[in-house]
């Protein structure tokens, strides 16, 4: 398919090609739909096959960013960056403030963010150049690492999760199995912790595994064996596509939720998830924190403001949960019918309102 065709058939916005041959910058950023308001969505530096490939990836991430957003609440539309190049060897000052440059000549159309492969750092570096950008350092009075944030985000739509999976949103006595121990899913362990759950947890990162079993008193297993364990919650936190036809019918858990980004390998996915009777909170709804964290930024941050926005994620994955049972459809589908419901109202009203507008001045120009 091609690039128009593919625009249109998901009905994108905007995309922006940006070189600078000195730094060598090559940067696609894609801009899906600002109904809400102008596109926020993190920028990530990767090295990719080829430049067909960083388009597509551009355009698939910024999609999932309008859905994301619309989901929690936010008066954001989605849109993503992806700069082509290693991020361990290939970056330089030049090269993000070239970057900023191009944001700034969006006028406000697109917010950026770090992403997979960026850092505070370098948002720092790109703040030099537009104030469309957020996740700068807290010397510039934004709110820094996003990990505890995020977090936070996917406690609270865990607990509500399992509200609706047992009838009651305690996690006390719950056992939680966490693939991946990273930052997010560090302080995670340490909320369930502290709400008394038993956590069964596994890592490719031994040192993170030592970490978590010593100060959470949580159980090691290996890396294979977490599906099949003995629990009431199954917590992906680590890579996505891990629910797939391999590992599905493992799983013991009667809620899966965590942090981790595409968890279902195929849509598919989700209708047997649905099928078993399996409550799933779709991911970009539980692991909206760190968007939510981040878009404070732009009234002047706020960390306790931030965490009342943030805790708001529990009743989102109520709502998507009470669609999927009002609808009849899983829980994957329900979180996209909730975005989808809430951009449909607003290009609604803005259509009437501009129907208003014209129905004025002709009304005017007649008299």
């Amino acid at each position: 398919m091609g690039i128009f065709s593919y625009m249109e058939k998901y009905d994108y916005e905007q995309l922006v090609i940006c070189q600078d041959k000195q730094s060598g910058l090559k940067a696609v950023i894609a801009i899906h739909d600002t109904t809400l308001g102008p596109a926020l969505g993190g920028t990530r530096m990767w090295t990719y096959a080829s430049e067909e490939d960083a388009i597509e990836d551009a355009l698939r991430l910024a999609r999932g960013m309008t859905y994301k957003n619309a989901a929690a609440g936010l008066n954001l539309g989605g849109g993503k960056t992806v700069i082509i190049g290693d991020p361990k060897k290939d970056k330089n000052e030049e090269m993000f403030r070239a970057f900023g440059r191009y944001i700034q000549g969006l006028n406000g159309r697109y917010i950026t963010a770090e992403d997979v492969g960026t850092t505070v750092e370098d948002m720092d570096i790109i703040y030099q150049e537009t104030n469309y950008v957020t996740g700068i350092s807290p010397a510039f009075g934004s709110s820094g690492n996003p990990s505890p944030v995020t977090a936070y985000g996917v406690y609270k739509g865990m607990k509500a999760a399992v509200k609706a999976a047992f009838g009651s949103d305690s996690l006390a006595g719950k056992t939680v199995a966490v693939q991946g121990v990273g930052n997010v899913a560090y302080h995670l362990c340490k909320h369930l912790h502290h709400e008394g759950a038993k956590l069964v947890v596994t890592d490719l990162n031994k040192e993170a595994v030592k970490r978590v079993v010593e100060e959470f008193q949580a159980k090691a297993v290996e890396i294979d064996d977490i599906y099949s364990v003995e629990c009431d919650i199954y917590a992906p936190c680590a890579l996505g596509a891990t629910l797939n036809d391999q590992t599905i019918p493992k799983l013991k858990a009667k809620v899966i939720a965590g942090a981790a980004n595409n968890q279902l390998k195929e849509s598919r996915h989700g209708d047997i998830l649905h099928a078993m009777g399996i409550i799933y909170a779709p991911d970009y709804v539980i692991n909206a924190g760190g968007v939510i964290n981040v878009a404070d930024e732009l009234e002047g941050y706020n960390r306790e403001r931030a965490l009342k926005k943030v805790e708001g994620v529990y009743d989102n994955i109520e709502r998507v949960l009470s669609i999927s049972e009002r609808d009849g459809i899983p829980s994957y589908k329900a979180a996209d019918r909730l975005a989808e419901e809430r951009i449909a109202r607003m290009r609604n009203s803005r259509s009437q309102f501009l129907q208003n507008e014209h129905h004025i001045l002709t009304r005017r120009s007649r008299m």
